[in-house]
């Protein structure tokens, strides 16, 4: 329960005219509200009805991977090694009965920001298609569409490009949104054609003169060197609200700079297989055509750690198991995450992602 959605009894039966203090009203509506929260803080969030409909959302998901023989797997959520990602935190704890060090010492584990590596680590020991509906961890701020806690659905398909994958990622959405179509533009074309700018060949001062044009300027911008902070920037506050209104809508070939684990484009080195869905304001989905170069990833891993050590943020262990599951031999696939929490607010028109999870991070 939030302030502004409670009709409290405060109101009720104040002889004094409107005209008095506001400032004293409003101060006492709050503290009548924070005690009403807190009275409700042990409730859950979620409705019994919004359960319900969760269970059978999940029991959908499941269903149309079981048609396609895509096998359900489990993986730890804890692990040894965690991401690199400028912009991704993890939540960390310790341990101190690794077989490694006496029990006076302790070592780090990471809750996982999602199951990739070690889904990945699966199919480099013989699994095939699999996915998984599990918790994922994310040290960010809780809001509208994220809790730090959250469900995700990752899978994995061997033989699929990005392409394939993308194609099968609407097919579920149409299933579980009842949605009949499905938008595909490439991340240039986007950005052309709602900012008149070329990503791929923009300068920051092109980006910035945007950025103050639409009269969002700030200095962290002015300060920024980075052309893909800048760019999603742009992307998040400028484009996003205008795409995926009617139907879930695809952007696709990033820039390769933004490649993450996606492998680069045969066809244009400019560009990396990785592709995105949006729907209604809601980012849902992040997809690539799978780097299979253990050596590539490598580099990939250590140029994150060194933009981290540029921004004063901490240096990430990189996670060794991973990699030597690529050095092994990771067979050519395509994978994608999707946000559980985030699909069920579009699947029951729910307003924030507190109505779809049962206890949001404040009450858990």
């Amino acid at each position: 329960m939030r302030v502004g959605h409670y009709q409290t009894p405060f109101f009720k039966g104040i002889s004094k005219p409107l005209s008095f203090d506001k400032g004293f009203f409003r101060l006492q509506y709050l503290k009548f509200s924070l005690k009403v929260n807190l009275l409700m803080a042990w409730q859950a969030s979620m409705s019994w009805q919004h359960a319900k409909q969760r269970a059978q959302v999940l029991a959908t998901i499941r269903g149309f991977f079981s048609k396609r023989d895509v096998i359900e797997v489990e993986t730890p959520l804890l692990s040894n090694g965690t991401i690199t990602d400028v912009h991704l935190d993890p939540f960390i704890t310790q341990f101190n009965y690794s077989s490694d060090s006496n029990i006076e010492q302790s070592i780090p584990l990471y809750a996982q920001t999602s199951p990739e590596f070690a889904m990945k680590r699966l199919l480099a020991s013989g699994y095939g298609c699999c996915y998984q509906i599990c918790k994922a961890f994310r040290h960010e701020q809780h809001g509208r569409y994220h809790n730090p806690e959250f469900t995700m659905l990752e899978w994995y398909r061997l033989g699929f490009n990005h392409f394939q994958l993308m194609d099968e990622l609407a097919e579920l959405l149409v299933e579980v949104l009842q949605c009949n179509k499905v938008d595909k533009i490439t991340y240039q074309t986007l950005f052309i054609r709602e900012v008149a700018i070329d990503p791929l060949s923009t300068t920051k001062s092109e980006l910035l003169g945007l950025i103050a044009q639409r009269d969002m300027l700030s200095d962290w911008l002015v300060k920024e060197d980075s052309i893909d902070t800048l760019l999603q920037f742009i992307m998040s506050e400028l484009i996003e609200p205008e795409i995926g209104t009617e139907a879930p809508c695809f952007v696709y070939n990033f820039p390769a700079s933004q490649a993450s684990l996606a492998n680069i484009s045969s066809e244009d080195e400019r560009v990396a297989e990785r592709f995105e869905c949006y729907f209604k304001g809601i980012e849902l989905a992040n997809g690539f055509n799978e780097l299979t170069d253990e050596k590539l990833q490598r580099a990939r891993f250590e140029e994150d750690n060194r933009k981290r050590i540029e921004l004063d943020k901490e240096e990430r262990m990189i996670d060794k198991n991973f990699l030597s599951a690529l050095d092994s031999g990771l067979p050519k696939c395509s994978g994608v995450a999707m946000g559980i929490d985030r699909l069920l607010m579009l699947a029951l028109s729910a307003n924030t992602i507190d109505q779809v999870i049962t206890f949001p991070i404040e009450n858990a």
